[in-house]
């Protein structure tokens, strides 16, 4: 099973795939990892990447893409793979279909945790962190005993330049531009599935999995 996981900044992503790779045994194949990984090891393909990275720039589709088919080819991703990070664009979309054609494999469902940018907004810029031991909270699911006050350290909270209001909206917004193609692309090949986000962590995964198991 080939499965792509998609969510927006905050909606609880990472930890369903957590959840969905160790219940389905599926291996979880994210593109930082793969970056991060292939510039250790000084692939070809991550020396290239980091004449990117160094200077801040983001790394072009094909480097990805190489690196993301060469990943594929592997041994170990014949048990089943969940793609997490990649696709973001429909180019990006349209050059995964042809690696996967190339290696005789598919995408079985594309799902998308979808949470209102509101609560996103709520999630995102209610985080707190200790100045000291870099302890992180939640004002709302997560506050600390004594406010702004760390519970390890007593270290002093504070709230990170991409936590801020303006931060956020902006980044929902681009999320929001980039990805809305994307999600009609799948949906045109009817391998798109929309979960509810906005529930509890156990509700989405129940649901998330129940329909997986339909897949299997």
């Amino acid at each position: 099973m080939l499965v792509v996981l998609m969510g927006p900044p905050g909606a609880g992503k990472g930890t369903q795939a957590e959840r969905i790779t160790k219940e389905f045994n599926l291996l979880h194949i994210s593109t930082g990892d793969i970056l991060r990984n292939a510039v250790k090891e000084e692939t070809a393909l991550g020396l290239q990447a980091k004449q990117y990275m160094d200077r801040g720039a983001l790394v072009p589709d094909e480097i990805v893409v190489g690196m993301i088919r060469e990943r594929l080819a592997r041994p170990d991703c014949a048990a089943g793979v969940l793609l997490d990070g990649f696709p973001r664009t429909v180019e990006q979309a349209e050059a995964l279909g042809q690696v996967l054609e190339s290696l005789q494999l598919k995408i079985d469902v594309v799902i998308n945790v979808d949470v209102e940018a509101e609560e996103l907004l709520s999630r995102l810029t209610g985080r707190r962190v200790c100045r000291n031991c870099g302890a992180t909270y939640h004002i709302k699911f997560n506050p600390p005993r004594v406010r702004n006050i760390c519970d390890h350290c007593s270290g002093e909270l504070y709230q990170r330049s991409d936590d801020t209001v303006e931060t956020v909206k902006e980044r929902l917004d681009v999320y929001s531009k980039q990805t809305l193609p994307l999600i009609e692309y799948y949906q045109r090949k009817n391998l798109y599935y929309a979960v509810d986000g906005a529930r509890s962590i156990d509700d989405v995964f129940a649901d998330i999995a129940a329909y997986l198991q339909g897949k299997q």
